[in-house]
Order: structure tokens, then C-alpha cells, then sequence
């Protein structure tokens, strides 16, 4: 397994995340001493969570739902209590 001290690493670091993606995982050394492991991701760990309409179906929204309390806040606007 390939091992590469920190400042190289930062030089090269677009060419060695590249080669990890492909599966060629990679050491990261200071002062000789191996510091971290740098290992592709599974497709498992990517996740698979959709937020975007997570709660479809979940609750409802009434057809009115812009003009609700509508004449309170013209109460408020014209300076009377609602």
C-alpha cells in the first residue's frame, strides 16, 4: 500500500483521492509515522437518503391554505384587534 507524507499528499491531492476512488487505497504519513488511511467509499456509506418529499403522502395541505386567516391579518393591517 502506497504511503505519502503529509506535505506530498497536500501537493498531490486531486491524483491520490482519484486513484482511492478507484479502489488504490493510501497511507498519510508525518514524520514517517503512518497518521490516517484513506479508503474508498462502498456504495453503502454514499447513503441512499432522499430529502426532497421524504414526507409525501404524510399529511395533507387544504385548497385554501393561502387564504387562511386572511381576515385576521386584514384586521391587524387596518390597525383592529383580530
Amino acid at each position: 500500500m502506497l504511503t505519502v507524507n503529509i506535505h506530498d499528499a497536500k501537493t498531490q491531492l486531486s491524483r491520490l483521492v482519484e486513484h482511492a476512488a478507484k479502489g488504490e487505497a493510501f497511507i498519510i504519513a508525518k514524520a514517517g509515522k503512518p497518521m490516517v488511511k484513506v479508503v474508498p467509499l462502498d456504495h453503502a456509506d454514499l447513503g441512499t437518503a432522499q430529502r426532497i418529499g421524504f414526507m409525501a403522502g404524510e399529511f395533507s395541505v387544504p385548497d385554501d391554505f393561502d387564504q387562511m386567516g386572511g381576515d385576521a391579518i386584514a384586521e391587524l393591517f387596518a390597525g383592529r384587534s383580530a
